[in-house]
């Protein structure tokens, strides 16, 4: 993995994980999805439960300034500074449609392909940055950044689960302020030190930036969508222009509401993924096939020891019932390697047996 990578800039499906990413019926552990391990906080469920019948016959309000109030105490960041998505792919779309994307943008690869697919929709053309060892290079983000519309970035990376922090505040500096900068946080608040980590205290610095956040993962909502932008107000009303009425639904919204109420739970779900992280990885390490990669995150890269990855998670799944991510379809990511999930410990015992089975007899 790095420079030597052959990046291709042709026109592709965007694919993703999850169990309808196969046949269904096959998948008892979806290994492919990166998603809270503690599922949906019990006070959404309770939300839901309690609402459904009010909120399944009237229509949602369309600005979502119930969630935007909780949004923005649980961010201490004023309500107009945040546009709430139909999930954070909704937020993407806008990004790119407020002509903020025209003629070229910067992407680092491997990373999330809708932001090539958007960009390539819109006509764009991506220039893509290939990553070091697995690893941001800001200097060539810089570089390559001259002249384009948009820069994407995501912190920590997916699929790699890599924090890139000191890399993206450098590029945040040098990035003329014409340069619109997307920077996907989806996954940081399952990261190790988020705080520490996150660029929404600095927002207010980067007229150009907006933060990609998402309760998709955070909170384990991923079927009720719900994502949103921070930016400052200016640029929020531009990425919202193109909004749909009603386009996160009243549940998802009440159930939002509800999840951000609880606050001890994303601790509690970094402490079990940093916790079963180590496991997964120091027992995978073990075996002679399969080699981890180091993560931040709630989610790791597996190098298959020459397997083709999309063979392996098709054959996994037809003899264990176990999904894993197929990373070939990240531009630039190559066959052999694959995503892992972090679950709980039950389920991460399941999966080693599923691989140990693959190591021993394949």
């Amino acid at each position: 993995m790095g420079d030597e990578v052959v990046i291709s800039k042709r026109m592709r499906a965007c694919s993703h994980g999850g169990t309808y990413s196969v046949n269904p019926r096959l998948v008892r552990l979806d290994y492919s999805s990166s998603i809270n391990p503690l599922g949906a906080p019990r006070k959404a469920i309770t939300a839901i439960k309690t609402n459904t019948s009010s909120l399944a016959q009237n229509y949602p309000d369309p600005e979502c300034r119930g969630l935007k109030k909780s949004l923005s105490r649980y961010l201490g960041i004023d309500p107009e500074w945040i546009s709430v998505g139909n999930g954070a792919i909704e937020v993407i779309y806008w990004f790119v449609q407020a002509a903020f994307v025209k003629g070229r943008v910067v992407i680092p690869a491997p990373t999330f392909c809708e932001y090539e697919l958007a960009s390539e929709k819109a006509g764009a053309e991506v220039t893509f940055v290939p990553l070091h060892d697995l690893e941001l290079e800001a200097d060539q983000v810089i570089e390559k950044a001259r002249g384009a519309d948009a820069v994407f970035l995501c912190n920590p990376n997916n699929p790699t689960g890599i924090l890139a922090t000191k890399q993206i505040m450098k590029i945040l500096e040098n990035v003329d302020s014409s340069t619109r900068i997307l920077l996907d946080e989806c996954f940081i608040e399952l990261a190790d030190n988020p705080n520490a980590n996150t660029m929404i205290e600095q927002i207010s610095e980067f007229d150009n930036l907006v933060i990609l956040r998402s309760l998709t993962k955070s909170f384990g909502l991923a079927g009720l969508r719900v994502g949103y932008g921070v930016c400052n107000p200016a640029l929020a009303k531009k990425l919202s222009a193109n909004k749909i009425p009603w386009n996160v639904n009243g549940l998802a919204q009440v159930a939002g509401v509800a999840a951000l109420l609880e606050r001890r739970y994303l601790s509690k779900a970094r402490t079990l993924v940093k916790k079963e992280r180590k496991f997964l990885h120091d027992n995978i390490d073990k075996l002679k096939s399969f080699r981890p990669l180091r993560s931040d995150s709630n989610y790791f890269l597996v190098h298959l020891q020459g397997r083709n990855s999309t063979q392996f998670r098709d054959r996994l799944l037809k003899k264990t019932g176990v999904l894993v991510r197929d990373c070939s379809t990240f531009t630039g990511m190559g066959t052999q390697y694959i995503r892992l999930a972090v679950k709980m410990h039950r389920e991460n015992m399941l999966l080693l047996k599923a691989l140990e089975a693959f190591d021993h007899n394949d």
